[in-house]
């Protein structure tokens, strides 16, 4: 599978569980490690956990990917899956805020930005 996909995957997946502030970030000029970080924010350490476990069930079980790295407790305030070509950092809001690895990763250009998710309409009883 191609490394975009692989990341358009992980964002997929995040926002299923209705992941916050969700962004591709492509960093092929600017890292040798990975092609492309997916930073995601919950607003709490279940909330992420809820996160992680989609993206790890969902690409386990529809395309047999498993991440060769997990980094970060289960259950904290930030944890990275090491997909080899996609890494994804799953956090809680003010450790992202605290952490801007948007602007560390400065020279990287947004492959996608934050999608705002569209309350849906409720159907009239």
């Amino acid at each position: 599978m191609k490394s975009k996909k692989l990341a358009e995957l992980c964002r997929e997946f995040a926002e299923n569980k209705k992941a916050e502030n969700v962004s591709i970030l492509d960093v092929r000029k600017a890292s040798s490690v990975t092609d492309y970080f997916v930073v995601v924010s919950g607003s709490s350490e279940p909330h992420l956990r809820a996160i992680v476990d989609e993206i790890t069930e969902q690409l386990k079980t529809g395309h047999d990917l498993k991440p060769s790295r997990v980094d970060g407790p289960k259950g904290g305030a930030w944890v990275v899956l090491d997909y080899f070509d996609v890494i994804v950092h799953v956090m809680r809001s003010d450790v992202r805020e605290l952490y801007d690895l948007e602007s560390l990763w400065n020279d990287a250009t947004k492959a996608a930005g934050p999608k705002t998710r569209k309350k849906k309409k409720k159907e009239s009883d």
